[in-house]
């Protein structure tokens, strides 16, 4: 027998800092207690939550109008709430955020593709326009097309904010649509500052109650309906528009999760931008006076009727009460690492684990590596999922941020997680890389699964625990709760963090100037006016734009 060496992590402390409502009636808000420094930090509760009973209703049980889920969400909507200094601080992150990734993917050729698209669409006669990220705010086009670009340039890479609970989400994709559409209809900050404080709110309150995954439904379809309700608040359209936008635009954004499964393609940076170019169509139906099918949640034949867990479900959404904060926001989470978000924790673990025990990185040592982790991780980006694709080596980018074995391997060799070096071909085909990587599978572990449905902010988690068996019959048993960049993690992220993110990500493609330009901008969205607004955009130089081109299509 060989000795067992347990190793225990300077991270076994940390838990998740959100709460999870997972289907049920929880209604605890796990809230930011940052202050307004713009730091990610613990969480506190909240009890300014109602639950909302969602079930399905056959056509002869008529449900009124103003006890549908889509109505709630539209009260939500324009309801004027005021909106609280921290909560402003974190949107402000969130917009640095998002610009840090969206020049890091310019040249991407999904995102170079989204932008020709876009600038073939000029402005449409209902306002002057939006900025397509990269090009000039003098070559504005139609906003539901900047929505589209603006959305593939944030989601290509996997790199912004995450919320996990019942379902999973990246909010951050709220925010090109409303950029877009305040832009095009000249509204200023504090406009559009709402709008994303309930972009947020909408969609977190549906992933912590309704999990789309669990019957293979993109998590987009709560995307779409978050997307609309936001506009709504920004536009200060009536509970009556908001509703009737936000059933459309559901409607229209329900998909199979095939987009992040298999050989994945560039549609899954495609797939949250396209819920919010219909979103901002829907709404511009809505205020034109066309309906939506109703009651879109709870009918005989809706979505949960249809799609969801069937004509005997029920679920307990969670909103906040009438007059009270929408403070969602401060319950999600940016990511350090350009992977997907269960990833962060163990690439913080790999990273450290490679330094310390070198033999780690050497396959001829390594027996096998079992990651003991939540469900949700094993069937995702772990080897439970049974897409072989997770162990090709010659797999698509989006492939690989996908795959935790890959992730793991890598991580352990280099010490570090690069959003371009970690994934490049000759990376993941390097001989010694493709021996461990094999050797690297995931396993259920119930207590891991527990502890990332848990609504208990000191318990939730998205890590799990390594167990390295070596050649010469010697172990290793390490674990990790939460990234260290989490709130509860090692090194919470601050807006210092944010703007180093944004440094970092723009180097080489932004001038220093025009980080900073925007950063300016970010930072004083409460009082910007509508032509700082138009200016919330970044702009690449010429060249670099031009370096990008792809082939033509129909437009």
């Amino acid at each position: 027998m060989g000795t067992q060496h347990e190793q225990a992590s300077e991270h076994a402390h940390d838990a998740g800092a959100t709460t999870d409502a997972s289907g049920g009636g929880d209604a605890t808000r796990a809230s930011s207690s940052g202050g307004t420094d713009g730091r990610d930090g613990p969480a506190t509760p909240t009890a300014d939550l109602v639950v909302h009973a969602v079930r399905v209703h056959r056509s002869d049980q008529p449900l009124a109008r103003e006890d549908e889920l889509a109505w709630r969400l539209a009260a939500l909507a324009t309801d004027d709430a005021p909106v609280d200094d921290d909560v402003t601080e974190m949107v402000i992150n969130r917009l640095i955020d998002n610009a840090a990734v969206s020049a890091a993917s310019l040249l991407r050729a999904p995102v170079a593709v989204a932008r020709d698209q876009a600038l073939a669409h000029p402005p449409t006669t209902g306002g002057a326009g939006s900025q397509v990220t990269g090009a000039a705010p003098e070559h504005p086009v139609s906003p539901e097309w900047a929505a589209w670009a603006n959305g593939v340039a944030v989601r290509e890479l996997d790199f912004h904010d995450t919320f996990l609970a019942a379902e999973y989400s990246h909010p951050g994709d709220n925010i090109p649509a409303m950029v877009a559409v305040a832009q095009h209809r000249g509204l200023d900050g504090a406009a559009l500052l709402r709008g994303i404080v309930t972009g947020y709110e909408v969609q977190v309150d549906l992933v912590r109650a309704i999990s789309l995954h669990a019957h293979k439904i993109d998590h987009v379809a709560h995307l779409g309906p978050s997307v609309a309700a936001g506009l709504g608040t920004m536009l200060g359209l009536s509970t009556e528009v908001v509703h009737q936008a936000i059933g459309q635009a559901l409607h229209t954004t329900t998909a199979t999760r095939q987009s992040r499964k298999g050989a994945i393609s560039s549609w899954k940076a495609y797939a949250p931008a396209y819920a919010g170019k219909a979103a901002v169509e829907a709404v511009d139906r809505a205020m034109r006076g066309q309906g939506s099918p109703a009651p879109i949640y709870e009918g005989e034949d809706g979505v949960i009727a249809r799609l969801l867990d069937g004509p005997g479900a029920s679920y307990d959404v969670p909103l906040p009460a009438p007059g009270a904060s929408k403070r969602g926001i401060l319950d999600t989470y940016t990511k350090e690492h350009s992977a997907e978000y269960q990833a962060q924790a163990w690439i913080d673990l790999a990273r450290r684990l490679g330094r310390e025990h070198p033999a780690l990185r050497d396959p001829a040592q390594v027996r096998g590596i079992v990651l003991h982790t939540s469900h949700h991780t094993h069937v995702v980006i772990g080897s439970g999922a049974g897409d072989p694709q997770k162990y090709d080596p010659t797999a698509s980018r989006e492939t690989l941020d996908h795959s935790i074995p890959y992730i793991v391997a890598v991580a352990l060799q280099d010490g570090e997680w690069h959003h371009e070096r970690s994934y490049a071909p000759a990376r993941a085909q390097r001989p010694d890389t493709v021996e461990l990587w094999q050797r690297i599978t995931t396993a259920e572990d119930p207590a891991w699964t527990a502890r990332y449905h848990s609504t208990d902010p000191a318990e939730k988690a998205f890590g799990g625990r390594i167990e390295v068996e070596f050649v010469d019959g010697t172990t290793l048993v390490d674990e990790i709760a939460v990234a260290d960049a989490h709130p509860l993690g090692a090194r919470p992220f601050g807006r210092e963090d944010y703007v180093r993110k944004f440094r970092t990500l723009a180097e080489g493609v932004l001038p220093d100037a025009e980080v900073e330009r925007f950063v300016d901008l970010a930072t004083r969205l409460p009082s910007l006016t509508a032509a700082e607004v138009r200016q919330l955009g970044i702009v690449a130089p010429d060249a670099l734009a031009g370096a990008a081109a792809q082939p033509g299509g129909l437009f």
